[in-house]
């Protein structure tokens, strides 16, 4: 390994046992061997600090840091503290990558230069895969080309809901010095839509980008999901935060345009999180002290500064399916009662 390589992988790894060897696994199956792997074991109860120092102990390109619980960004920053590689990628630790991966970026990394390699993923269930392509023309972009065709539809490429660029860190590359700006400006406490705030604003810093069109990143997607989650009161105020930081780190001035997108995000991203954390609270309500009713807890997200102004500012029309769109209009006017009825009626 040579003493600046090309490429440093930073794995953060919290209580992942089950899949790490995988992951790691893949990653020692590269054709490609410029490149160190930071692992950062982020407080783990289980076996995989144990399962870091091993690989950290028989492979030269492993190194690992033990360090307190402090979350996905927390672990991110140590990683890139320790790393010394001219680009910077990151794999999430219960996840898993083609063979072929680096040795096709890196070799782009060492054609063009360019200060983000965007690339597709694989959404790897238990009973089915499916990939994502990146819906713009595979090759490399300079900042003009960025200005006109990726930054206009960066975060909401016209239909509800779907992202022009996903927020996903980890299936792109980073130049290290552009990364380290924009990722350290990410709040630790930020455990929601942290990688939003990172890929955005290093995109619209970026000189140059290249998109690849191969899908080289395996993304686990279990079933857990949304749909039956417990999702906790105190994630409304998780999601003030990374609104507030993704609108002041985005340049506005810059890119006007920017501020519709963000508007079409805060709406898509309030909608997911408004059906999960009001539900529970119709659901055990006896649970909750007076000051936290289900009607005051609602009119005081409607009044949120940020939120008020993206469901006033987003057409009803363009939010797709009957229901959300029914949940935007008692967002949009404060129908507290109605928002409850038709929570029960799902």
């Amino acid at each position: 390994m040579n003493e600046t390589p090309l490429l440093s992988v930073i794995i953060p790894v919290y209580n992942v046992e089950q899949y790490l060897c995988q992951c790691l696994d893949s990653i020692l199956a590269q054709d490609f061997d410029d490149y160190e792997v930071i692992l950062v074991d982020d407080g783990s109860t289980d076996k995989s600090g144990v399962i870091c120092d091993q690989y950290a102990r028989e492979h030269t390109a492993f190194r690992c840091i033990h360090k307190a619980n402090g979350g996905h960004t927390s672990a991110r920053k140590c990683g890139y503290e320790a790393s010394r590689g001219e680009y910077i990628s990151f794999v999430d630790s219960d996840d898993w990558i083609a063979p072929d991966m680096y040795h096709k970026i890196c070799q782009v990394i060492r054609h063009t230069h360019a200060d983000i390699i965007h690339f597709g993923y694989i959404a790897a269930m238990p009973d089915k895969e499916e990939t994502w392509q990146i819906p713009f023309s595979s090759g490399c972009y300079d900042k003009k080309r960025l200005e006109k065709e990726i930054y206009p539809r960066m975060l909401y490429a016209g239909t509800y809901f779907k992202y022009g660029i996903s927020p996903n860190l980890w299936n792109k590359i980073f130049r290290r010095e552009l990364l380290r700006k924009h990722l350290f400006q990410v709040p630790n406490e930020i455990t929601v839509g942290e990688d939003a705030l990172t890929t955005y604003s290093c995109m619209l810093e970026a000189s140059s980008m290249y998109f690849m069109e191969e899908a080289f990143y395996y993304y686990r997607s279990n079933d857990s999901s949304t749909s039956h989650s417990t999702v906790p009161f105190s994630r409304l105020s998780v999601n003030h935060r990374m609104f507030d930081t993704l609108h002041s780190t985005i340049d506005i001035s810059s890119y006007p345009y920017m501020e519709q997108q963000i508007y079409y995000f805060i709406v898509y991203q309030c909608l997911l999180t408004y059906v999960l954390v009001f539900q529970n609270m119709t659901r055990a309500s006896h649970n909750f002290q007076p000051e936290n009713n289900f009607r005051q807890a609602f009119l005081e997200e409607c009044r949120y500064p940020l939120i008020h102004k993206a469901f006033s500012s987003i057409p009803v029309k363009a939010i797709g399916g009957m229901h959300n769109k029914l949940y935007a209009l008692c967002v949009r006017h404060g129908l507290a009662g109605l928002f409850r009825f038709l929570l029960k009626r799902q």
